[in-house]
């Protein structure tokens, strides 16, 4: 069964930093492409980026352009989002997604629990 697992969200202050991480399996990771997306209390989902199956293409949302670095270790089955200049608004619950096929469509089929980012001072 596909399992994704989110890892490293917190509490940090503006300007800060963090790292997610998201663990696969149940798939094989190498040949899907994958994306983050997320979801502030009370609010939708919301894309925020994602990257093909080689790792050699992404895409951001314009909101998060310049700040975020999507990227995936496929030997270690694991995706990454690394996020800096974080700014109040992008306080919410992160999670990862596997996309349908090994190329970016800007959608997904399953997602995992998801990490919670707050970004507050």
């Amino acid at each position: 069964e596909v399992q994704l697992v989110e890892s490293g969200g917190g509490l940090v202050q503006p300007g800060g930093s963090l790292r997610l991480s998201c663990a696969a399996s149940g798939f094989t990771f190498s040949s899907y492409a994958m994306t983050w997306v997320r979801q502030a209390a009370g609010k939708g989902l919301e894309w925020v980026s994602a990257i093909n199956s080689g790792g050699d293409s992404t895409s951001y949302a314009d909101s998060v352009k310049g700040r975020f670095t999507i990227s995936r270790d496929n030997a270690k089955n694991t995706l990454y989002l690394q996020m800096n200049n974080l700014k109040p608004e992008d306080t919410a619950v992160y999670h990862c997604a596997k996309d349908p096929t090994g190329v970016i469509l800007y959608e997904y089929d399953y997602w995992g629990q998801g990490t919670q980012v707050t970004v507050s001072s």
